[in-house]
């Protein structure tokens, strides 16, 4: 049996004592570990108004680091699409894959855009694996639903839609515009009277069109209708990730792309020599996703000491419990246990790891253990 692929999603995240351009070297560093350590490719996600993270353009990000790697596929995870257009994604990454012809991921986001009325959106899916006592058969843990509400109705999250959005502008319904990103790309748009487009660098690239989700709504809808690889986030949306993959495997109609569904899973992950050195590590990561959920904004990643020295109430450890309890910490063997649970409870074709430390050192380390462990398998 061929081993599962390993990928990186990388947030570009910026530690405390640290700045942007720091992030960006360790960044551009860590892919270049990565492509000799033999994963299978390396993303950038989207994220904006986030002081402790600096990813806010995956296409400016790609173009630094292809520049600097050689082997290892590049991609975004993902573009989001509610504050940009068809026409600019593909612009973007079609000058991508003219100087670095087939090194490019395209993966496409719903993030910052038009939320479809309750009427159209796709009933709630009852994932067909049995989950007993918040886990899976095989012991994957499925915790309860995160809700949003508190997030989506915080003043920064207004001001953000407000500074993404061009005023009076009113962004595409996603459906629609993943399909035109597709006909741009194959060279196929036209408009009702039949007014052709042509995009040049785009038309033709050679990229993979990936679409990331955490439910099986609209973009697990849309990834299986257009036969599209989908990314389903497990570090982001644990409670959902079953249904995600089902409904996108539901959903799927084979494409010239694909023959049959192809999901990638991620997991928010950190490795060191022992569980107890893992843990330490891994301290910082409730207060920043403590930061995220509250509105504030992703705090710039706190030593273990800082995040030990940090308040906490009972609201926020609930705020953040999901998160907290399926994040994998230990050895890079009890680790790699938990990433072939969450494969095979998933069905996964391929996972990606999300790592962040304090310490550049510790995350590329986190990332060399892993890889070394997973070989072994």
């Amino acid at each position: 049996m061929a081993p599962t692929p390993l990928a990186v999603l990388d947030l570009v995240p910026i530690s405390t004592g640290s700045s942007a351009g720091q992030a960006l070297r360790n960044s551009i560093d860590l892919a270049r570990q990565a492509e000799q350590l033999g994963y299978t490719r390396h993303w950038f996600a989207e994220h904006h108004l986030n002081p402790g993270v600096a990813g806010t353009s995956p296409a400016v990000v790609l173009a630094l680091t292809a520049a600097a790697t050689s082997t290892i596929r590049l991609g975004s995870g993902a573009v989001q699409l509610g504050h940009r257009t068809a026409l600019s994604t593909v612009e973007e990454f079609g000058l991508l894959d003219a100087l670095h012809p087939g090194r490019f991921d395209l993966g496409l986001g719903r993030s910052g855009g038009p939320v479809p009325p309750a009427a159209g959106r796709q009933p709630a899916l009852t994932a067909t694996t049995p989950v007993v006592d918040g886990r899976t058969p095989n012991g994957l843990r499925i915790p309860a639903r995160f809700a949003p509400e508190k997030l989506l109705t915080s003043p920064r999250f207004a001001l953000h839609q407000r500074l993404m959005t061009l005023p009076g502008a009113q962004p595409q319904p996603y459906a629609e515009q993943i399909a035109d990103i597709l006909a741009l790309l194959g060279g196929d748009y036209a408009t009702e009277d039949g007014t052709a487009a042509h995009v040049v660098p785009g038309e033709g690239a050679d990229l993979q069109v990936w679409i990331l989700g955490s439910s099986a709504g609209i973009s697990a809808q849309t990834a299986g209708a257009h036969g599209l690889r989908f990314a389903a986030n497990y570090h982001v949306s644990p409670a959902t990730v079953l249904e995600a993959a089902e409904g996108y495997r539901a959903a799927f109609v084979p494409s010239a792309e694909l023959d049959r569904p192809y999901v990638s899973v991620s997991a928010d992950v950190v490795v060191a020599a022992d569980e107890g050195t893992a843990r330490e590590l891994a301290a910082g990561y409730g207060p920043w996703v403590r930061s995220i959920r509250t509105g504030a904004g992703a705090i710039r990643f706190p030593t273990p000491e800082q995040a030990r020295a940090l308040a906490w109430s009972d609201e926020d450890r609930d705020l953040v419990a999901d998160r907290v309890e399926t994040q994998f910490v230990g050895t890079a063997r009890q680790v790699a246990d938990q990433l072939e649970t969450l494969r095979d409870a998933t069905g996964a074709d391929e996972l990606l790891i999300t790592t962040i430390t304090h310490d550049h050192a510790d995350r590329v380390r986190s990332y060399q253990l892993l890889a070394e462990e997973w070989t072994r398998r």
